[in-house]
């Protein structure tokens, strides 16, 4: 068993762990709590009454925070011609087409965080489906990432765009900004993440949608939030 280290130990004993908080509560107690020694990010862990076993029950989608995550995201464009000029003139740090799949699949090439495919590509990225696929870079439509728009799409995740979707145990995680950010800026990043997964809901979904809610920063422990209040 490992051993908790005295920071998180003092942490625990910051709040109350069985209550359920508001989200300004939440981000309160996030912040009087110790600190890391960086800007650590700030995350929310959904615990969603669903069963993603089932293709009608899965939860995917992206959405722009009103206030970004606070940080910069590489992107990696797979276009040609006019869509990949496009793409440069966008701000995309990388740009290619066969080029940039030879690189990941023999370099294991993985600076980037997110990559961006014109629909035309999707064969030729398909090949990279197993490394890509555990890793979460898949570009997917329902996420705005096999697109012919590659500039919306670049301008989207620049500005703070994150992707939403379950896991095997039906959980979403999401990170909502940075721990320097303003109180009122993280609550509605919260409120916006929220809005987006109740709007996805499926309709086969049956009892309780949103079981669990869990704010944490990134070296910080988990504080329960009231779903009923949302």
């Amino acid at each position: 068993m490992s051993k908790i280290g005295k920071k998180h130990s003092d942490n625990l004993k910051g709040f109350d762990k069985a209550k359920l908080y508001d989200i300004g509560e939440a981000v309160t107690v996030m912040k009087t709590l110790k600190p890391a020694k960086f800007d650590e990010t700030v995350e929310l862990h959904i615990k969603l009454g669903v069963d993603g076993r089932h293709a009608d029950q899965q939860v995917r989608g992206a959405i722009v925070l009103p206030h970004g995550t606070g940080k910069t995201k590489r992107v990696l464009v797979i276009a040609k011609g006019d869509k990949a000029a496009e793409a440069v003139a966008a701000g995309a740090e990388f740009v290619g087409a066969e080029d940039m799949v030879d690189k990941i699949q023999k370099e294991n090439w993985f600076d980037f965080d997110v990559m961006v495919a014109t629909p035309d590509m999707m064969g030729l990225v398909g090949r990279l489906g197993r490394v890509l696929g555990p890793k979460g870079l898949m570009p997917n439509p329902k996420s705005g990432t096999v697109t012919f728009d590659v500039t919306r799409a670049i301008n989207e995740i620049k500005a703070g765009k994150v992707e939403y979707r379950l896991d095997k145990t039906n959980i979403v995680h999401v990170s909502i900004g940075k721990i320097s950010f303003e109180n009122e800026k993280l609550a509605e990043n919260f409120s916006a993440l929220i809005d987006a997964l109740v709007k996805a809901k499926p309709s086969a979904a049956k009892g309780t949608y949103l079981k669990s809610i869990t704010l944490s920063s990134t070296m910080g422990p988990g504080i329960k939030i009231n779903g009923s209040r949302i």
